[in-house]
């Protein structure tokens, strides 16, 4: 894999990964934190019969009326401020006129851009009171990937990542959704690297194992596990978005945008209220 200063590449996907310098990390600073306060307020918003299309116009108000923009609004021809994955939907679900049933579980995931800089963020909600074992799920994913962010330093690398997540994740009796991974991430709003959320996994063509890329400073990517209830087999529906558990089984996601320093890491998208995960009545 080969490494590039940002300020000398190409504003475009080439393979590259871009190391930032400080312009990148103030940019990332602004960006994730207003996609951080975006999901802040909706929290308030969350519950049985209000629907997710309710959820996605609020977002888009809030983002527009920030001054920045919804980056998914357009992106290869999506409508929509946000995606908002429920129940049994890994990721990628459309708003519509459904409306939240208590119980249920639901991942909302928005992408602002401000100066050019994206702010990549998701988290899980719950409408009313969910069942044990989906506050379990819920709970377990929102580890797993700080386990994941915990592992973030120069000289660590990115399988050192997957299996923090992955051996947390299969420890409670879940499973990591393969079919997906974070990304890269700045000025372009999926770049490299591919970010998978497990070290190894067997399938029919032997044994798959994460890239051992090293991490550097100036790095910025997200980190956004996807674990589900049951198996981890993907089923892409027609509208060529909406990606649901093949088994039907509950599936929780949470992520953050994150960038590599000289020591550690640094979160570019933490709730500046504190309600990284729910429930978030204190907030």
């Amino acid at each position: 894999m080969n490494y590039v200063q940002a300020d000398e590449a190409a504003y475009e996907k080439t393979g590259e990964i871009k190391l930032h310098g400080e312009e990148g990390f103030a940019g990332m600073r602004a960006a994730g934190r207003l996609a951080a306060q975006c999901l802040d307020m909706v929290s308030a918003h969350v519950a049985p019969g209000v629907t997710t299309k309710r959820l996605d116009d609020l977002i888009r108000e809030f983002v527009l009326d920030s001054g920045a923009l919804p980056a998914t609004i357009g992106y290869r021809g999506y409508r929509h401020a946000s995606c908002i994955s429920l129940n049994h939907v890994i990721c990628h679900g459309i708003p519509s006129d459904k409306a939240l049933r208590g119980g249920d579980i639901l991942n909302i995931d928005v992408t602002v851009i401000i100066d050019g800089w994206h702010g990549d963020t998701s988290r899980m909600f719950w409408a009313g009171e969910p069942k044990v074992k989906a506050r379990r799920l819920v709970d377990t994913t929102y580890e797993a990937m700080m386990l994941g962010i915990e592992q973030v330093k120069p000289g660590a690398t990115l399988r050192d990542i997957g299996r923090a997540i992955q051996t947390h994740a299969e420890g409670r009796g879940f499973s990591v959704v393969r079919d997906f991974c974070g990304h890269g991430v700045g000025r372009i709003f999926h770049d490299a690297p591919n970010v998978v959320h497990y070290a190894e996994y067997r399938d029919r063509f032997g044994i798959q194992r994460a890239p051992e890329t090293e991490l550097k400073p100036g790095m910025f990517f997200t980190i956004e596990p996807m674990i589900n209830e049951g198996r981890p087999d993907v089923k892409l529906l027609k509208d060529g978005w909406t990606a649901v558990s093949r088994d039907r089984s509950l599936s929780a996601q949470f992520e953050h945008s994150i960038g590599v320093t000289e020591t550690g890491v640094e979160i570019f998208t933490k709730s500046p209220k504190g309600l990284d995960r729910p429930p978030y009545a204190a907030g």
